[in-house]
């Protein structure tokens, strides 16, 4: 098994890369989507939440509202520390089961926004870190995704900066460029995982007779 980390900044465009590994054969686990689930109703996350910041950031059917919870803790470090003090090892403890579920020569992305900022990459056997300008983000955040531009400022502050992402990728796919470059490269990053995927279960193989 190959466990690969995958990040980038906020609008830098991660969830497109991650979906074409998948199309080439990569296991995903998506911290984000993890995330969502640790605190859905009547999760003992979604109640640690809610003891934690209060009922105001539960949306009129008992779910977690996320917009009104994002606008208190990406304003302010020390919530934002205390809500990942909440999530995180619920992300680590389900993240850990789905890769035990894994094939042992298998590609297996973890695709996690914050790795860089909680020091995770030891975690992994390489980190690819997805990479776009500063300016393109904040465009991507406005135009596509329909936030304020003071929001998605705010966001991308409380995230680690461009250049501290990439002093930890092992692998770096830029993703300032069309669509169809973008599918070219992750296609030759895929052949590179693959052949180390292969490598490594082959030396993890006890020696034959």
């Amino acid at each position: 098994m190959l466990k690969v980390g995958l990040t980038g900044g906020i609008g830098a465009g991660k969830s497109e890369v991650s979906r074409l590994l998948v199309e080439h054969g990569g296991v995903l686990i998506d911290a984000d989507r993890i995330a969502r689930e640790v605190v859905a109703p009547g999760t003992p996350g979604l109640a640690a939440v809610v003891e934690a910041f209060g009922r105001d950031v539960l949306a009129e059917d008992g779910a977690l509202d996320r917009p009104k919870l994002g606008s208190i803790v990406f304003a302010d470090p020390d919530r934002l520390a205390v809500l990942n003090s909440i999530v995180h090892p619920l992300v680590g403890a389900r993240s850990r089961e789905l890769e035990a579920a894994a094939a042992a020569d298998a590609v297996v992305i973890h695709d996690v926004p914050l790795l860089t900022e909680n020091a995770l990459a030891p975690l992994y056997d390489l980190v690819i870190v997805v990479d776009a300008s500063p300016e393109t983000q904040l465009d991507r955040l406005v135009r596509l995704r329909g936030m304020t531009e003071e929001d998605a400022r705010a966001r991308m502050a409380a995230q680690a900066t461009r250049e501290k992402r990439l002093e930890i990728a092992d692998i770096v796919i830029d993703n300032d460029v069309p669509l169809d470059d973008l599918r070219r490269r992750v296609t030759d990053v895929w052949a590179d995982l693959a052949r180390r995927a292969r490598a490594s279960h082959a030396s993890s193989q006890p020696p034959q007779e």
